[in-house]
Order: C-alpha cells, then structure tokens, then sequence
C-alpha cells in the first residue's frame, strides 16, 4: 500500500502535480459540504461525513488502480442503509452509528470475497452504450436532486419523478434571494468554463460565498447554510454490534455491495474509455474493500466509487489519485481547523455547484449519436 501510495504521489512531471494539487483542492471546495449532505441522508452526524472523504480516501489510492475514481460518500447506498436502519434503531443514537459502521464492515467483508473470486470480469459486460446512458441518469437524477437547494426548497422523496413533481408544486415557496444567488452562480461557472477551463473556478465561488454569507449575514435573510459542524479525528474502533443484529444487517450490506461494485465499475471504465487508460477492477475492488474496511473502523458509514464526485475531480483537472490524496489533506485541515468558517457557506452554492457538473455528465452528443446507431439498427430489421 505504502509503495502504490508514493508511486501515485511521485508520478508525472512538476506541471501535472500543480494540476492535480490544484484539483484536489478544488474538489475538497466543492465535496465536502456536499459529504455533509450525505451524511444527512445516512442519518449520521455531520462530521462523519467529513470521515468518508479522510482515511477511505487513502485507503482506496493505495489499494485501487483507476487513476480517476473517487471514493466516498455516496447517496445511492447511504438511501439503502439509512431506510432499512432506521427501523433497527433511531437515526443518530449510538447503536444506530453502530450499525452503520457494521454494515460498513460487511460490505469491505464482501468486496474482499469478490476480489478473492476475481468478479471483475462482470465489468466487462459494461458496454459504452450502457456507461453513457449510466452517466447520463446519474447526472439527470442529481441535477433534480440540487435544483431544490438552488431555490432555498425542501424535498424528502428520492424518487426522481417524485421530486419534479414535488419541485412543481413547490414552486411559488422558493427563496427568490437563493434562487438568484443560484442563476448567477450557474452563470458564473459556465462563463468560467468558456473563458476559463481547468481553473479552480469552485474554489474560488466556495471561499468568496463563505466571506460574503458572514459579512452579509445571509442566513438572516432566508439563504440556507450548512451550519455548525463539530471537528476532531475520527477514533478507531471496531463497532460492537450482537450476532443477531449483524444477521439482520446481511442482506443490507449485500444490497449496498451491488450497488458498488456496478457504480463504481461503470464510473471508472467511463473515464478510462475517455482518457484511454486500463483498469483492473478486481484491484479496485480490494481498494474499494480497503475503503470500507477503514470507513468502519472510523466510525463512520459505507463509501462508494461516486460518480459525481469523479465528474468533479476530472472536470477540475485531475489525472490521478494525487488529487485525492489532497483531497484527503484538505479534509484533515478542515477537521482539525476551519469547521467554523465552513458553517457559513450557503446551501445554493454548493447546489448550483453539483448542478453544473451535472450536467457535464449527460454527453448530448453520444447519446445522439446512440439514438441514430438504434434507428439504423431498427431500419435494417
């Protein structure tokens, strides 16, 4: 591990460790208030959050071999386990933090049989056709997801089609302060990317709305905010759960495992078409169980190959696991000293954030493209 993680450190010239420090900055900018989401999703403290993107972070760089993929929170699995775990114990009380934690470690106990069973040949059935219409249903479904904090509103449904027609209804009770704050981040970054790509355009809106939010007292005036955080390292701990409990837990973790070995197959092979590049995807999925493993011993819940999250990294100039590695830095330093700050930063800007890169990931064009293969296909019949 330790000698992978160097390799990754060391590789390439002066010119590509100021790129993917630059990125991994920038991608800690937009993350980590998006990972206190998540974290809100599980139904766990805010700053277990912040723990999916310290030690799994490493653990995956040191054990996987996509050059891109980004490994942590994620809300696909976070919606699995907080909706089967909540009938187990009440969200945020210690044995439910416990049972989290364990289904954690059970899914780091599956991923290493699958590793040992080498079932990464199930990538392989994984076409292009199927990578960019996954990317492209992930980004749609965010997209969704984030108009809500862009327009100051609230929503408590996952179902995509559930949420538009909520999003309809609660249209007239939109913050008009937040929702113009939103427009013109929106514009903000798409200008940014015309005029100027690869620059740390998110990092720049994140620090600006967070000095703006407390000298403006945004929050005063109806803009959402993140709120109080609490920092410190996460403690190591094995998570004391009784055999019946980690029986009930197994079809919970098995369900979560599904989930990450597709998504984080199906992201990792999309970027690797783009940037021409092999995988090994029984060795990313002893990192992924690596991840795990450590998520669980930090006391916090199941991370994932996150689609979203590797848009973001790639989107900012990130070529390797360097960027996650300062990623994993950043966070360190937030845990230990800028919890404060990052209360101020307004929910619609990271919304408008996530939004954008959304977007990127529905590629128009290949699906287009797809569509005009489809009918010559069907005119052949």
């Amino acid at each position: 591990m330790l000698k992978n993680l160097f390799r990754t450190w060391g590789q390439g010239d002066r010119a590509s460790a100021v790129r993917d420090t630059l990125a991994g900055l920038s991608l800690a900018c937009m993350n980590i208030p998006q990972v206190l989401g998540y974290a809100r999703i599980a139904g766990m403290p805010a700053v277990t959050g912040l723990y999916t993107v310290l030690l799994p972070l490493v653990a995956f760089a040191g054990f996987g071999s996509s050059r891109h993929l980004v490994v942590a929170a994620d809300s696909a699995t976070a919606a699995i386990f907080s909706s089967a775990l909540a009938r187990m114990a009440p969200p945020g009380s210690a044995h439910y933090m416990a049972l989290v934690s364990m289904v954690a470690l059970l899914s780091a106990g599956f991923l290493l049989v699958a590793r040992l069973f080498r079932l990464g040949f199930l990538a392989d059935f994984l076409s292009r056709t199927v990578l960019v219409g996954f990317m492209a249903g992930v980004g749609l479904q965010v997209a969704i997801a984030m108009t809500y904090d862009m327009l100051g509103l609230h929503s408590t449904a996952h179902n995509p089609f559930v949420q538009c027609l909520d999003l309809l209804k609660n249209l007239p009770h939109l913050v008009p302060l937040t929702a113009a704050l939103s427009c013109g981040m929106c514009l903000f970054l798409y200008a940014g990317e015309k005029l100027a790509p690869h620059k740390p355009l998110a990092l720049v809106l994140v620090v600006g709305s967070i000095f703006a939010s407390w000298a403006l007292g945004l929050e005063a005036r109806g803009v959402a905010v993140v709120g109080p955080l609490s920092g410190g390292l996460p403690s190591l701990h094995f998570p004391q759960v009784g055999w019946n409990d980690i029986l009930s837990l197994l079809p919970v973790a098995t369900s979560c495992v599904f989930v990450i070995i597709a998504q984080s197959a199906a992201t990792s092979r999309i970027y690797a078409y783009e940037f021409q590049e092999n995988t090994d995807e029984d060795k990313d999925i002893l990192g992924l169980s690596a991840a795990n493993a450590v998520a669980a011993l930090s006391g916090t819940f199941t991370v994932n190959g996150s689609p979203t999250q590797t848009a973001m990294a790639v989107q900012a100039g990130a070529r390797s696991q360097r960027a996650q590695l300062v990623f994993a830095c950043v966070t360190l330093g937030v845990l230990l000293f800028l919890t404060a700050p990052l209360r101020y930063l307004p929910r619609c800007v990271l919304g408008a954030i996530v939004f954008n890169v959304a977007m990127g990931m529905i590629d128009l064009r290949a699906l287009w493209r797809i569509r005009q293969e489809s009918r010559g296909n069907l005119d052949w019949r």
